[in-house]
């Protein structure tokens, strides 16, 4: 196992090495630089310019990203222009709310996904199969974008049970009680939000392996030995269906990457996901190159734990 694991880091690797060229590479591709709004737009051309050629801004760009790269390993991921603060700063105070954002998320997924694809599995042609498969079909068919707006018009501002902002109720003490129930509650309709979406390729995927499973040889030979229905359920087709589930947690992990920068910017949740939007929008250059390394890498990383769970369940497919 740990030989699967290793090499499965070490292919990791220029896959990183990769994903940090291209992100520059795009970066520098974008209008502006790094210097972009940090100066005076009154200041002298010739002065200007002078400052570019200091900083290494006329270099090739291979050499800025020698550079971008040691800055990196150092901690220095540049200065955001529209916040006045260092981006490492900036993105550690966003990156508390997009992971409790993303936990509760998680949480709720598997909590509404695994009961749905076992009844669904179990009681397949039924009627309520046909409606868990229908709110199926529905969540793949629905944006996330336009769920997340209909829930916030109807639960936040039509009925007035959910914060339409924020990540906190100003004037909130930190640590207290109040202030971590404030937060829970900022984050919960965000959370539903993607969760909802989210659940469906599970229940999909859960029914499918149930109904797969009920059809293999040792679950007709439990039958046949006199098991009860309950006991056949619980010891064959649910563990052996389960199991390849856990593999989805890394995958689901990347899934929030994209989600999040949805639903953060339509509830005003002061999250990555929102931050990398408006890095973009204000050409907010060293933030944006910053949070799609990021994101790019916890995406790699998201595949590399899928990989790690599913040769655990399945020693079929490690590498010799």
């Amino acid at each position: 196992m740990w030989k699967f694991t290793v090499r499965r880091i070490l292919i990791m690797i220029p896959q990183v090495v990769l994903l940090s060229i291209l992100v520059f590479i795009m970066a520098k591709m974008m209008p502006g630089d790094a210097l972009s709004g940090l100066m005076d737009p009154n200041l002298d051309p010739a002065t200007l310019e002078e400052l570019r050629e200091k900083l290494g801004l006329n270099d090739p760009w291979y050499t800025q990203y020698i550079h971008w790269i040691g800055d990196l390993f150092h901690g220095d991921m540049g200065e955001s222009f529209r916040y006045k603060m260092p981006v490492s700063e900036l993105i550690g105070q966003r990156m508390v709310n997009t992971f409790w954002l993303s936990l509760v998320t998680l949480i709720l997924i598997y909590l509404i996904s695994v009961p749905l694809g076992i009844i669904s599995g179990r009681y397949n042609d039924s009627l309520l199969d046909q409606a868990i498969t229908g709110y199926t079909y529905i969540g793949f068919a629905t944006p996330l974008f336009i769920f997340a707006l209909v829930l916030l018009w109807i639960f936040g501002f039509q009925f007035g049970w959910f914060p339409t902002g924020g990540s906190v109720t100003p004037g909130s003490t930190p640590g207290t009680l109040d202030y971590i129930s404030s937060k829970l509650y900022h984050l919960l309709l965000p959370a539903i939000s993607m969760a909802l979406i989210g659940t469906v390729g599970t229940v999909q995927y859960l029914r499918n392996e149930i109904i797969d499973t009920k059809q293999k040889d040792f679950i007709l030979t439990a039958r046949a030995k006199g098991a009860s229905e309950s006991r056949v359920y619980n010891r064959h087709v649910l563990r052996n269906s389960l199991l390849p589930i856990a593999a989805f947690f890394g995958y689901e992990i990347t899934g929030l990457i994209s989600g999040t920068v949805f639903v953060e910017s339509i509830y005003t949740y002061p999250g990555m996901g929102q931050l990398f939007l408006e890095s973009i929008t204000t050409r907010d250059y060293s933030v944006a190159t910053a949070l799609t390394l990021l994101f790019g890498i916890a995406a790699i990383l998201g595949t590399l734990i899928s990989d790690i769970i599913l040769s655990l369940v399945d020693p079929r497919i490690r590498i010799k």
